[in-house]
């Protein structure tokens, strides 16, 4: 081992994030945990050098974020000519605010200010929600809020630990540009544990914004305008016709795996779903993990909309064998103009309702028709539309949908290969997207069976508390009247 490398420690595990919130005497930890990645502040290698021992914390106060970062070592390497230990305060400073490099002191006090206890999220509280006994709430807020700009200043050294290739906003923009964006937190609502502390705790955001959407109407005959410019009032972006994007999505490591961030799609899905203004939904670069959360939300609000227009591969689209032609009978294995209306009811990206509606109507096959079920794939090649089972031939047309979304989606690359080799590609391909659609099942069979469970915990506690409330009722009725005041001051179950 290298001289260098005794002075050299892995970044990711040097930094320690931690979540306070105001106690009796001092601030007490919440939770903690390290960052996914740090590559954006200490390099491609995620290597820190010059230190022994080193540790980073990092603090965030869990109800207003303001940060604050401690730098501690046993260690530290004494430069030669132009071999330096590296300057962790100047690397932090670039991702986080001025605040958070304050003495110790200062921050303890600010969090245990007593004013924490006013502390309410920015904007509007659009939905809440409970888990597991806990309660949850999700505020939405314009970034042009100077409350917003704030929290998220605070904050976005999280998109540079948890979110690859993820980009810090700029909160100094013009206004018009500002308003385009709207910033999403998801809160904890929790019993303080002190009179000054807050009721709220950070559990995760989302950040998205307005993309101008063109849509000419078609009806009407494009004419020329003889309008003042610049307008006399100014147009703002909530009003012209766009698609929404979700730029940002985190919920902070010791809240994930828990139905949070599932709670947070849907509830931009429905503030998109309810704003006329929006045309669709879309993601930025989603990475794998998202995707999954991604498709078990769509996939779960478009499944009773499917069933409910009977949505199926039609398993006879060649009627007559005079129109059997080489091309996929697209229009006639599915019902276009009722897939499309879904769709834009809505407001799903086309790629992504393609993807739900492939998946949706691979699970319309019985289990048995199906290459995971057993399916005699060598005689479905023979077969094909031909086969005895309508089942078979659903599966059959499910593949060649299938292949002829993929050949679209590759087609500058497919057609540089040999027909074989094209033929191959595409089989291979197509196995690959199966298997995914059938692990996606399995995590949506796991999660029914945890929200059944949950549901099912829930009713019974229900319905203990009903039976401890009658419990209490018949007690109290027949005590006598000096006793009353003492009963009344029982906890309630």
């Amino acid at each position: 081992m290298s001289a260098e490398s005794d002075w050299s420690c892995d970044a990711n595990d040097a930094v320690q994030i931690t979540m306070v919130q105001p106690d009796q005497e001092k601030p007490k930890t919440l939770s903690g945990f390290h960052p996914a990645f740090t590559y954006p502040i200490f390099g491609e290698e995620e290597q820190i050098f010059g230190y022994k021992g080193l540790i980073i914390r990092l603090r965030f106060a869990a109800h207003n974020l303001r940060p604050h970062v401690h730098v501690s070592y046993d260690e530290k390497f004494s430069a030669v000519e132009d071999t330096a230990p590296v300057d962790i305060t100047k690397a932090l400073k670039e991702f986080l605010p001025e605040e958070a490099f304050s003495s110790l002191p200062e921050f303890e006090s600010a969090v245990q200010e007593e004013d924490a206890k006013d502390f309410v999220p920015p904007g509007e509280m659009v939905h809440s929600y409970s888990l597991r006994g806990r309660n949850y709430e999700i505020w939405a807020a314009s970034l042009a809020d100077p409350q917003v700009q704030l929290l998220l200043n605070r904050v976005q050294i999280m998109v540079s630990f948890y979110i690859e290739g993820g980009l810090p906003l700029t909160t100094d923009d013009p206004e018009w540009t500002l308003e385009r964006w709207t910033v999403y937190f998801v809160y904890e609502k929790v019993e303080p544990p002190t009179p000054t502390a807050s009721a709220y705790s950070i559990v995760g955001y989302a950040t998205t914004y307005r993309l101008w959407f063109y849509q000419r109407d078609q009806s009407e005959k494009p004419t020329p305008k003889d309008d003042p410019f610049p307008l006399p009032e100014p147009i703002r972006p909530g009003e012209l016709p766009s698609r929404l994007r979700i730029a940002q999505f985190l919920i902070i490591p010791s809240h994930q795996g828990t139905g949070h961030g599932i709670n947070l799609y849907n509830t931009i899905h429905k503030a998109c779903f309810n704003d006329p203004t929006i045309r669709e939904l879309t993601v930025e670069d989603p990475n794998e993990s998202f995707d999954v959360l991604r498709d078990s939300a769509d996939y779960h609000i478009l499944r009773p909309e499917f069933l409910k227009n009977s949505i199926n591969i039609n398993p006879d689209p060649w009627s007559d064998s005079s129109k059997k032609t080489r091309r996929v009978p697209t229009s006639s294995l599915l019902p276009i103009q009722s897939l499309n209306n879904i769709r834009t009811t809505y407001k799903i990206e086309p790629t992504q309702f393609a993807h739900i509606q492939e998946m949706f109507l691979l699970g319309q096959i019985p289990l048995k028709n199906r290459r995971k079920g057993g399916a005699n794939m060598s005689r479905l090649l023979i077969k094909k539309h031909r086969a005895d089972d309508p089942n078979d031939r659903r599966y059959y047309w499910w593949r060649m949908l299938t292949k002829q979304r993929l050949y679209k989606r590759s087609r500058d690359v497919l057609i540089q290969l040999k027909m074989s080799e094209r033929h191959h590609a595409l089989d291979e391909t197509v196995t690959n997207v199966e298997e995914g659609y059938e692990q996606l099942f399995g995590f949506f069979d796991e999660r029914e069976e945890r929200l059944k469970a949950q549901k099912e915990d829930a009713d019974a506690s229900s319905n203990r508390d009903q039976r401890a409330k009658r419990k209490f009722t018949v007690e109290d009725d027949e005590e006598e009247d000096e006793e009353e005041s003492v009963a009344a001051k029982r906890p309630k179950a």
